[in-house]
């Protein structure tokens, strides 16, 4: 096919991509896919030949790079080799894949669990794969795109629920007809908006209307809670969520998705997931590194303390210069900007002085709702953070943003 010739959906689809993909980088406002040249320790990456302060990492903790964690991924390269040659269910499980869903289960205090090569196909194959045709998926407005993705292969009723609107929740399970099947599905932290879903109020409806609850902690592990268990030690409640979701990839320096739940829910899964049965098992230091991580954030409850330190600082600092850090309750930090092109202005300005934070345009979040989605972590110092806010602070003046 000759693709200048080709003038249908397809390429006026990629057409108006690489347009606006273009115009960014003629115009120094192109900030994506950007290489980390190297891990400087801490919370400092070199980037473009230049060190520069991390506020887009999702390694809450400051894990990555953890002695700990990087020789449990060596030692088991030596053991088992990179890769696994095949799926779970027939030649690629090893030792380390269960020692991992173990780790995982105790520490979601749940009887099983079971491990995919992602969280976005995590999502994805859970949802569609708990439900079907005839049943009812009810979503949070905001929750991630893998979890609406899920819902919509689920071949489900789909309806969304008003952002963290319990009284909107409610009417739409009103609406579903008793002898139907039904999910709740929700972020535990928002990821645009860093903001926690009112786990208590979810629950009690859930009890209420017989429907099965499912959360996404793909931002509250190491996060949330005394001890970095999540958003159920957050809110003192225990074993409430059906279907316990997290990622491996964020405050877990690794790769890979999970879900914790009853050993019967966890069975059925290992036998009728697609993602499971027709992936490649995580490589073995993948895995060795996420089971030893988990031990980490129980062994070191400091890291916990120091990023709640650390938010609160980033948060009400900004608030004082005026910046609008929007519904954020976490590490997650949203810098309203409004346009898309503030937000471009605003990143570049940050960028220039060192400070690596990245934006958010539509169609990620609505059109003039533009906002850098800055991150704080652990591994932060306090002058560190100060400095940043100081040029954000700064080129946000200059912008008129603030």
């Amino acid at each position: 096919m000759d693709l200048k010739k080709t003038d249908d959906a397809v390429m006026r689809r990629v057409h108006a991509i690489n347009q606006r993909v273009k115009y960014g980088k003629d115009n120094n406002l192109y900030f994506y896919n950007q290489a980390i040249e190297e891990l400087r320790g801490g919370a400092k990456v070199l980037v473009n030949g230049r060190e520069m302060g991390m506020y887009a990492s999702y390694g809450y903790l400051g894990l990555l790079g953890h002695e700990r964690i990087g020789a449990a991924a060596k030692a088991a390269i030596d053991e088992y080799g990179t890769g696994t040659h095949g799926v779970r269910s027939l030649a690629g499980t090893l030792t380390i894949h269960y020692e991992l869903e173990e780790t995982i289960a105790e520490f979601k205090n749940a009887e099983a669990a079971i491990t995919y090569s992602s969280g976005y196909a995590t999502n994805l194959t859970v949802v569609s794969t708990l439900m079907g045709r005839g049943d009812y998926v009810l979503s949070d407005k905001y929750n991630h795109a893998s979890i609406v993705d899920g819902c919509l292969m689920s071949g489900a009723e789909f309806r969304r629920f008003r952002h963290n609107d319990m009284a909107d929740l409610e009417k739409r399970l009103e609406e579903v007809p008793p002898d139907r099947s039904k999910l709740v599905i929700a972020d535990s932290v928002f990821s645009m908006d860093g903001d926690i879903i009112d786990l208590p109020a979810v629950v009690k409806l859930c009890k209420k209307y017989g429907a099965w609850l499912m959360i996404d902690e793909a931002h509250s592990i190491g996060v949330l809670g005394a001890t970095g268990r999540g958003i159920e030690e957050h809110f003192g409640l225990e074993d409430v969520i059906d279907i316990k979701m997290g990622t491996l990839s964020k405050t877990i320096p690794s790769v890979g998705g999970y879900v914790a739940a009853k050993k019967e829910i966890i069975s059925y899964l290992r036998h009728a997931s697609r993602a499971y049965i027709f992936s490649a098992a995580l490589p073995p230091a993948q895995a060795a590194a996420a089971n030893e991580a988990f031990k980490v954030i129980l062994d070191e409850p400091w890291r916990i303390e120091k990023l709640n330190q650390n938010t609160q600082q980033f948060i009400n600092g900004l608030k004082s210069l005026g910046f609008d850090t929007m519904l954020t309750e976490t590490a997650i930090v949203p810098v309203f900007c409004g346009s898309d092109d503030s937000a471009f202005l605003l990143t570049r300005a940050a960028q220039n002085k060192d400070v690596f934070v990245l934006p958010v345009v539509s169609p990620a979040v609505p059109e003039g709702s533009a906002r850098l989605r800055a991150t704080v972590t652990a591994a932060h110092e306090t002058e560190e953070i100060d400095y940043a806010m100081e040029v954000i602070g700064k080129a946000g003046k200059e912008i008129g943003i603030i």
